[in-house]
This record gives C-alpha cells, sequence and structure tokens, in this order.
C-alpha cells in the first residue's frame, strides 16, 4: 500500500469541507453548550464485505495523516461565514483547527477493522464522515473498471428518466424535492461529483440539495442538514438534566443555539412514540419539521400528522424529511401518500452515490460514550441499535417503556 509520502499516494479527502453540514451545526452546538465534553466513537461493519476491511488498514493510516494535515482554506471559511446560522467565532475556531493524530487509532483483529477516535468532542466528532468516505473509497477502487462506471451511468440515466417522467404527473400541493445525501457511503468523490452535476442539470427543480458542504460550495446548491444521532445522545450522558429528560435538553439547547434557523428535529434516538412525548406544542412550534430515519415512513408520517393535529397545529405549515436507505421509487411512493398534506424533503444517499453493481459497505461511525459514559441509539428498525453497554441499554428501555431483547 502506497505510504503518505509514497509518489502512488492518492488523497481522498482534499478538503475539510468535504463533510455533510450537520458536522458542523452539531460542531458548533457543542462547542458552545459542552466544551469540555469528552466522546469516543467507533467503527463498525454492520455486515460481511466481500473482502477482508483489515486488508485496507495502512492505506487507511495514510489517508487519515493526510487528514490530519489539512486546514481549512480563507476561501471555505469565508463561505461557511456567509450561512446565516454559522457564528463568527465558530469560524475563528476552525481558522485554528486542525485534526489531531493523536486522537484517533486504526487496529486490526484478524479480519475485523477497528478505527476509534476519542478525545475531547470538538475535536473528534469531525473525523466520523471522513473515516467513512475513506474506508469506502479504498475498498471499492478495486471495483473501478471501465464496466462497473459504465454500469453505474446506465442506472444514473434511469433515476434521471424516472424524475422526467414523474415531471409529468399532475401537480400536487407540495412539489418533490431530492438532497444528497450520499456522501459517507459513495462509491468515490468523482462518482459523487458526477451524480451531483448530472441530477443537476438534468432535473434541477428536483434536486435542490446536497449535505455535502464542498459541492454545495462549488455547484451552487443549498448545503443540507441539521443534527444527527449522536448529538441527542450525548445529552444522555451531560448529567445537566434526569435521563429521562435528555431529548427536550437536547432540543431546548438547539432552540437556543440557532433561534429559528436548522428547525428539523431528529424523532428516533429512542423511537419515535418516545420523541412525541417530548414533542410538546412549545417545540411543535419552533421546530420547522421532523426528520424520519428508521421504522416504516408510512406509519411514522401519520404518527406525525396525528400529533400535529392534536395541538392543532396545521400540518401544511411543517416539513417532513425522509432519509431511511431510500432509493426514489420509495421516495416517490412516500411523496405521493402526503404531498396534500405536508411540505416534504428526501435525503437520498447510498441509492445515489453507490449504486454501481458491487454491493455497497453498510459502515458507520457511531458514538458510544460521553463523558465516560456510555450513550445508546433505540430506532424504530432492528439492527441499527448501537450500545455496548447492556445495563445502560436496559435502564433506557425502562426509562422509556421501549420493550426488547
Amino acid at each position: 500500500m502506497p505510504s503518505l509520502h509514497s509518489a502512488t499516494f492518492q488523497p481522498i479527502i482534499e478538503s475539510l469541507l468535504d463533510t455533510d453540514l450537520y458536522k458542523f451545526t452539531m460542531w458548533q452546538a457543542m462547542l458552545h453548550r459542552h466544551p469540555a465534553a469528552q466522546a469516543e466513537y467507533r467503527f463498525i461493519c454492520r455486515r460481511p464485505p466481500e473482502y477482508p476491511l483489515a486488508d485496507l488498514a495502512p492505506a487507511i493510516e495514510a489517508q487519515i495523516d493526510h487528514l490530519c494535515s489539512l486546514r481549512f482554506s480563507q476561501a471555505e471559511l469565508d463561505y461557511l461565514g456567509r450561512l446565516r446560522y454559522i457564528k463568527s467565532d465558530f469560524v475563528d475556531f476552525l481558522s485554528l483547527f486542525h485534526f489531531q493524530r493523536r486522537f484517533i487509532q486504526v487496529s486490526t483483529e484478524g479480519d475485523t477493522l477497528n478505527i476509534v477516535a476519542r478525545g475531547p468532542q470538538v475535536h473528534v466528532t469531525g473525523f466520523e464522515i471522513f473515516v467513512l468516505a475513506i474506508v469506502n473509497e479504498l475498498y471499492f477502487r478495486r471495483f473501478q473498471t471501465p464496466e462497473v462506471l459504465a454500469e453505474g451511468r446506465r442506472r444514473l440515466q434511469e433515476k434521471i428518466t424516472l424524475l422526467q417522467d414523474f415531471s409529468r404527473e399532475p401537480a400536487r400541493r407540495f412539489p418533490f424535492q431530492i438532497s444528497d445525501f450520499g456522501l459517507r457511503r459513495r462509491f468515490s468523490r468523482a462518482w459523487q461529483i458526477e451524480v451531483v452535476e448530472h441530477l443537476r442539470d438534468a432535473v434541477p427543480h428536483i434536486l435542490t440539495g446536497t449535505s455535502n458542504v464542498a459541492l454545495a460550495k462549488s455547484h451552487g446548491l443549498v448545503p443540507v442538514g441539521t443534527m444527527a444521532h449522536e448529538y441527542l445522545q450525548s445529552y444522555q450522558a451531560f448529567g445537566k438534566v434526569r435521563l429521562r429528560d435528555f431529548q427536550r435538553s437536547a432540543l431546548e439547547d438547539w432552540v437556543q443555539e440557532y433561534r429559528g434557523d436548522l428547525g428539523i428535529a431528529l424523532t428516533d434516538v429512542v423511537g419515535m412514540d418516545a420523541f412525541l412525548a417530548d414533542f410538546d406544542l412549545y417545540f411543535a412550534k419552533l421546530f420547522d419539521g421532523l426528520r424520519h430515519d428508521s421504522g416504516d415512513p408510512i406509519a411514522w408520517g401519520e404518527k406525525a400528522l396525528a400529533h400535529y393535529r392534536s395541538l392543532r397545529i396545521d400540518p401544511a405549515s411543517k416539513r417532513f424529511v425522509f432519509s431511511d436507505g431510500l432509493d426514489l421509487p420509495r421516495a416517490l411512493d412516500i411523496y405521493r401518500h402526503f404531498a396534500d398534506q405536508v411540505q416534504l424533503g428526501f435525503g437520498i444517499g447510498t441509492n445515489l452515490t453507490n449504486d454501481m453493481g458491487p454491493a455497497p459497505l453498510s459502515i458507520v461511525m457511531k458514538l458510544f460514550e460521553c463523558n465516560g459514559m456510555p450513550t445508546a441509539k433505540l430506532p424504530d428498525s432492528p439492527g441499527k441499535e448501537h450500545c455496548t453497554d447492556a445495563t445502560f441499554l436496559a435502564y433506557l428501555r425502562q426509562v422509556f417503556g421501549r420493550t426488547g431483547a
């Protein structure tokens, strides 16, 4: 494998903007509210890959070394500073920031790849998306043949044709809009750029944004994202309030940080029912809408509609964002179900940026500890649960009335 200083070394990450917007929005909130928090993030491969990820360890080490050499350019800082919700002191922090190699370790156990980022949360949270993009691109480099790229382009054209055909359907109350959420599991950076360019040019009224801040900047798209599970999970460990109230505490800090911006709340850290129990009239009025990321999307949406109506809030004034493993046919089915009742958005990831023929990896890098305490995710879909402390997981289930093993 080529080292960082090898003539054959090909950097995967060339800009610190090549990450998801919600990394910056959560980062700013944590810097302002909990700057001393300590955290641990761990890489997980959910399904066996075609060949062992452990084989990639030396190349991953070299890519992380390169990542830690990068800094934000002045043009990148100026771009972030022009986003209304990004504060000047956060931009000042980023002007000094660089990833520190001592906070991330790569190791192997047989065929298993282990990557752990551990240290101050404001220094390690950003590793997640970059690590996933690095692992994906290194893994798929051996699949980058003319035949695979041709198949990817054929499938992309099928998607564009589907969207163009859909555009001829009778208009509904609210439009169908998608955003590219495909950075973390992309086939390659070059392929993500190609996909976004083709969709932007072919269906500009449908592709309205991307989670990738670098692509948003370079391609004139809206950067999209608010919060991820790690933000709410961190509040399980802060000790500011009792565990039962961690979601309310996290949502309140978000409201105070952004004062009306970035108003899409994630609902499934401990399940939709537990979320709605905390999402009272106060939060329902302050937040612009909700994001679905696990469980049946139609059932979730119907619960959300019923909740807003029970609070005498017109759902048409709100927005639902769907982002759970979507492809375009599924997104269109969901759209047709809700399009006359509520504003809609669809974040589509792997199916846009890694639909090439070879099976995509199912990899994540999740928060497992904060301030020395375990954190957990109890979503509405089996297989997406994350926690290594059985006692804490049982306690969390008990507190929120979640049954299950």
